[in-house]
This record gives C-alpha cells, structure tokens and sequence, in this order.
C-alpha cells in the first residue's frame, strides 16, 4: 500500500503538477487510510464501498468537515488513479457524498461598535458628510454596496421615507429608510455633495472627491479606515453593515419574509442564516416569552 500511494503521489506531481503541500497532504490523508486497514487485518486497497464507509465514519467523529473534505478528496483522487492504472475494476468513490461544509455566519456589529462608526466621520468636511450619510443609509436599510453606489438621485423619495433600489437581476423593490438616515442623506445632498460636484454631475447620489460616481472599492476602503483607527477587530466590509441591519431585525421580532423582501432576496433560504441568536437573546426571548420563564 505505501508503494501505491508514493507512485500516486508521484502522479500528481508528475503528470497532474498539483502543488507540493497538496500532494504532502494528499499523501498524510491516504496514509491514515492505510494505517486503518492494517488495523483490519487488511493488505491491499479495498473496493468495497462498506469498509471505505466504515472508515470514513471512524474519521468524522475525529476530523473537522473541512479535513474530511480533504481526506474525500485525497480518497477519490487516488481512487480514479487506481481505475486508471486497471488495478481495480470498479470505483466505490463515486457513491460517497462530501460532508456539508459547516455554514459560517456572517460577521456583525454590535450597537456600541455601529454608534461608534457612526461618529467616527468628520462630518464638518464635505467627504466625512458623506461618508456618515453612507453608514446611515446601509445600516437603515440593508443595502448592498453595489446598490448605494448606483443609486439615482431620482430613485430617492425621502419625503415618503422610502427609497427605490434596482437589486439583483434589474429587480426594483421600495425599501423604507428611517427618519435618522433621511436627515443625514439630505445634510449630504444640500451640503457636501453640492461642493464635491464640480461640472458634469453624475446622476448617482454618492461621488468621489472628483465629483464622479462612488465606487464599491472606494466605500471598502473607506469603511476600512475607520473600522482600524477605532480598533474595531473584526472584519468588516459593507457588506457587514447589511448583515448587521437584517440580524438586528429578526432579533428583535421582524418576520423573516419581511426581511426576505427588504434584503432583495429572491430565495428566503438566503435569509435563513441571519436568524441565528446568541444564547443571551435566546435566554432573554424565553424569560420574555414563557408564562414561568
């Protein structure tokens, strides 16, 4: 066994030009492998899907999902090259399913860490305006960043509190947009974007200090500024803002297809991961809710 997985590792290097830490774990995971069948009174690579499952179950209650992946990789990799060179006649690989990669969920902000951001711009400069007017209106209203810097001035409707927003696939949906976000978005437009539009003014809201539409690199980056001059550790892009706006809601009683339909999903299993809660929110929601709680 061990001179069959130095030929296989040999192949991936020679013919496959995998990169060299691959094939040194290729190689640890397949040794395991073999280690295990020797454990069995095994000899030889078997192709019975019944031991493979057997020892695939004994390493999942030892490996983390993302190292069974590896090993399943490692497995139907070597598995193929053994039907290739015809040293078996059947690949049980191809009936054994990779294990779901555990769902992380996203990073948020907590309400002392968004006031913070919230007072971190400068906001008697034109950009720092700008930039509280920004943070506002995606934590107000779970924009994504593509669609705050391709929003139209004619898409604003701020009397109304609303906004109107082309998502995903050209999809229109009205998003409602609170009373503080609006006051902020309108301190930008009569101040600060006036004197940073100098001639041929774009019909988006948010510009540059050029005058020019917004870019999302230009909101990461400006977001990233202030998230390390608080000494904030956590990664946050824009797209933490829209996280935090969507967990905030579902933790504080907001129906999930209400959400679904501000966030501009088409699917509500997208929806889905914002409704974890820590275990304080649960402990709190049960002592709240329960009769003897």
């Amino acid at each position: 066994m061990d001179r069959l997985i130095a030929d296989f590792v040999h192949y991936l290097d020679v013919e496959r030009g995998l990169a060299k830490t691959t094939q040194s774990s290729y190689q640890q995971d397949l040794k395991e492998f073999a280690a295990w069948l020797k454990t069995q009174q095994l000899a030889e690579f078997p192709s019975e899907l019944t031991v493979i499952q057997d020892f695939l179950q004994v390493q999942t209650s030892l490996k983390a999902p993302s190292s069974m992946s590896r090993m399943i990789s490692a497995m139907r990799k070597f598995y193929r090259y053994l039907l290739r060179e015809e040293l078996i006649v059947q690949d049980p690989m191809t009936l054994v399913a990779s294990p779901k990669a555990a769902q992380r969920l996203p990073a948020t902000l907590s309400s002392n860490e968004i006031d913070r951001l919230m007072a971190a711009p400068n906001t008697t400069k034109p950009l720092g305006l700008r930039d509280r007017a920004i943070f506002e209106l995606m934590y107000a209203t779970g924009l994504r960043v593509s669609e705050v810097v391709n929003l139209r001035l004619d898409q604003l409707h701020l009397t109304l509190n609303l906004l109107q927003v082309t998502g995903k696939g050209d999809k229109e949906r009205i998003v409602p947009i609170s009373p503080q976000a609006v006051d902020w978005v309108q301190q930008y437009l009569q101040t600060a974007r006036p004197t940073l539009v100098r001639q041929d003014p774009p019909v988006t809201v948010f510009v540059n200090f050029h005058g020019h539409q917004l870019t999302r690199q230009g909101i990461w980056k400006n977001l990233k500024a202030y998230i390390d001059a608080l000494g904030i550790e956590k990664n946050v892009t824009p797209h933490t803002l829209r996280h935090s706006f969507a967990t905030n809601l579902l933790a504080n009683g907001a129906d999930l297809r209400v959400v679904q339909e501000l966030l501009g999903h088409s699917d509500i299993s997208t929806t889905q991961i914002y409704t974890h809660l820590d275990n304080s929110q649960l402990v709190a929601v049960y002592h709240r809710a329960h009769p003897r709680g």
